[in-house]
């Protein structure tokens, strides 16, 4: 039966964010930890009358206090580069290879920590506990992820409902597959998608049946873009290179509001695609009454 454009994409999706996107917090928390006693030990520095002293003595003590500076300034990195009027210095906070008993050394840091202003962070008192001060840092730096984890809930979801499908991993569908892993795999001649074997092409998924092979591609725009025409014309063009190719099938997993500016071309795609769906066919178990 002939589906409607118009009513499949009306079921697009403004997102697909699961509840673990927005702050790994098993990540924040691991992150903290492993600093935790040196981040205790420079919480004796908050409040002091004669801070400068009072952490030079702590680094002569406890030089690993230093690996937990740069993470105070939302920083990820062992060297740290500084300029100002009296000229650059490279602070290197992998204690390690600190200096015992230098004095130059106790000054430098000692002067990175007044100039980058932590010096004033602790000694008035503007903070009460670094343990809790890095665990706000850390879910800041943690929302940069965001993109990368991202890039990947379209791929895992799909997976998900392969699997309810009944499909196993390794044993009947297999991840991030290449045309030459195929090829190499079941014998089947891809070379009509590869220009004749010179161009390698990798699939999100490749589900293997008792007599067929189907090759996935998933992804998720919650924005529009130049981009969205372009995947919907190479994948029009994809569909139509794998009708020649005996025993294997193309299929496209789309979805995400993004596609509402470049609908034109995705109905193209959509009215000459055998096998292209959208989350809410996931849900209504397509995989399992198409993948045969």
């Amino acid at each position: 039966m002939k589906r409607d454009f118009n009513s499949w994409l009306s079921t697009f999706r403004d997102s697909i964010a699961d509840y673990k996107y927005y702050t790994d917090f098993e990540k924040v928390h691991g992150n903290v930890d492993s600093i935790k006693i040196e981040l205790n030990i420079l919480n004796s520095l908050i409040g002091s009358k004669n801070i400068e002293e009072d952490f030079k003595n702590l680094l002569r003590v406890y030089p690993q206090i230093l690996k937990c500076i740069p993470i105070l300034l939302a920083v990820r990195a062992d060297e740290i580069y500084c300029q100002d009027e009296n000229g650059g210095q490279l602070y290197k906070f992998d204690f390690g290879k600190f200096p015992p008993n230098s004095y130059k050394y106790y000054e430098d840091y000692s002067y990175f920590m007044r100039e980058t202003g932590l010096f004033d962070l602790l000694e008035n008192h503007i903070i009460n506990n670094l343990v809790d001060y890095v665990t706000g840092v850390e879910t800041g730096l943690d929302s940069n992820g965001r993109k990368n984890r991202g890039g990947h809930l379209m791929e895992d979801l799909v997976e998900t409902y392969i699997q309810k499908a009944g499909f196993i991993k390794n044993v009947t569908y297999f991840k991030e597959t290449t045309i030459s892993q195929i090829t190499e795999k079941w014998g089947v001649d891809l070379s009509a998608i590869s220009n004749q074997g010179r161009a390698e092409k990798r699939f999100d998924f490749v589900i293997k049946t008792s007599n067929h092979i189907y090759g996935i591609e998933t992804n998720f725009y919650a924005s529009g873009g130049s981009k969205l025409n372009e995947t919907a014309r190479s994948y029009k063009a994809l569909a139509w290179e794998t009708e020649s190719v005996n025993g294997f099938d193309f299929v496209w997993i789309t979805d995400g509001k993004g596609w509402i500016s470049a609908r034109h071309n995705l109905e193209e795609t959509f009215d000459v695609m055998e096998h292209i769906y959208n989350i809410k066919d996931l849900e209504n178990g397509i995989l399992k009454e198409r993948i045969i």
